[in-house]
């Protein structure tokens, strides 16, 4: 199965905010490498749901992509911060998913954590002048990156300082 990471600002789309709704569309997507990477994904992949442009970016936790790629209403919404002029109902080259949550990590983990791990350093997010907000994670990138968060997650129930405290992050 293949995995990835989508990034949302979480003042628009949280993984808190997809836990309450348990399914919402994910859409604004207007990086052609980005879209096609949405619209290769298969009803049932898993993501990494990963919190940008924000005080504490990172992963917040995992989604399901749900259904089939579809055009991206947005872009013809002229109220929407993500209408594209050029496109039109005939003629539209953005694509939208439907999601659904699967698990929100009990904290965020920090860029800086997953700039830091070992066997990470192919990873898109971590690569210089990369800014796709929809991206491909292989397998073992998952596990690490996986194993990363619920290592931090077994800190914080067990009352340890847990990674977020060791990289200067505050919870």
């Amino acid at each position: 199965m293949p995995y990835w990471l989508m990034k949302s600002e979480p003042d628009e789309l949280s993984i808190h905010d997809l836990q309450r709704l348990g399914k919402a569309r994910w859409d604004g997507v207007r990086n052609y490498q980005a879209r096609n990477f949405v619209r290769s994904m298969q009803p049932g992949d898993l993501f990494f749901f990963y919190h940008s442009s924000c005080p504490q970016p990172g992963v917040a936790g995992i989604a399901r992509i749900e259904g089939e790629a579809y055009p991206d209403p947005t872009a013809l919404d002229p109220q929407s911060p993500y209408h594209d002029a050029k496109a039109s109902a005939e003629k539209n080259p953005w694509s939208a998913r439907d999601v659904s949550f699967v698990e929100a990590f009990r904290e965020v983990l920090p860029l800086a954590a997953i700039r830091a791990a070992a066997g990470l350093e192919e990873l898109a997010l971590v690569q210089r002048g990369s800014r796709l907000s929809v991206m491909p994670v292989s397998e073992e990138q998952w596990e690490i990156i996986l194993g990363l968060a619920r290592r931090e997650d077994a800190g914080r129930s067990s009352g340890g300082l847990g990674m977020m405290a060791r990289w200067g992050c505050s919870s």
